[in-house]
């Protein structure tokens, strides 16, 4: 089977009601992201950070996986698929998709303040604070807040660059280092971007654009694919 390489980003999740803080002026559902997505946020203020990923959870379970999500999982039936997602939350995992790397973590895992090696899954929506790891530590959500190190993205890379087909859904390509994942494709690789604004991405070869939202860019995408 070829493989085909999936980067995806906001905008797949935002077609069945997540939202992130670029909708609304840096502001993500009120909060500004330097009070609930940073380190310096934890060192201030981890009640409210905790709050702020419990909203979160809590919004990800009652959301249900799109027509993209499971166009992307269906693709599993006549292409070797990985994705690669910058989403926090499962959607792609229950529309069926089998091989899916987080890059910048999951809004359903929680890791130990002192040995980030310890993760937990968290089977509710609420991490609180006195929720503490085996050795004692405070828990933390799993997720790669700004200003940290992405650890998965040597392997995100190693696939880029093996894939056969390289597709890009709603990431406006922007956020480093995941938007410099498709540096690393192959030149001759056909690369799709699906976005309803298209993004200012260099030139290089094999680049299609389809300038539409994810739901409707998917669809498009499947019959290019498998013509």
């Amino acid at each position: 089977m070829k493989k085909l390489v999936v980067l995806t980003g906001a905008g797949i999740s935002a077609e069945s009601g997540l939202k992130t803080f670029r909708d609304s002026g840096g502001l993500w559902e009120g909060y500004r992201v330097q009070d609930v997505a940073t380190p310096e946020a934890w060192q201030r203020d981890r009640a409210l950070v905790l709050q702020f990923y419990n909203e979160r959870r809590r919004a990800a379970r009652e959301a249900q996986p799109n027509a993209a999500h499971r166009i992307v999982a269906d693709l599993q039936n006549h292409f070797d698929v990985t994705v690669i997602t910058q989403n926090v939350d499962d959607l792609h995992e229950r529309a069926g998709s089998r091989h899916v790397v987080h890059l910048h973590g999951s809004l359903f895992e929680a890791r130990s303040t002192l040995d980030p090696r310890l993760t937990y899954p968290i089977s509710g929506t609420e991490l609180n604070v006195g929720d503490k790891c085996e050795k004692g530590s405070q828990l933390r959500p799993n997720i790669v807040w700004f200003g940290e190190a992405v650890p998965r993205m040597e392997e995100a890379a190693q696939y880029a660059s093996i894939a056969d087909f390289f597709l890009v859904v709603g990431t406006s390509l922007v956020v480093y280092p995941a938007a410099g994942l498709i540096d690393y494709v192959r030149d001759e690789t056909p690369k799709y971007i699906v976005d309803p604004r298209k993004p200012e991405v260099w030139h290089m070869p094999n680049l299609n654009f389809i300038v539409k939202r994810a739901t409707e860019g998917m669809a498009e995408v499947r019959q290019l694919l498998l013509r």
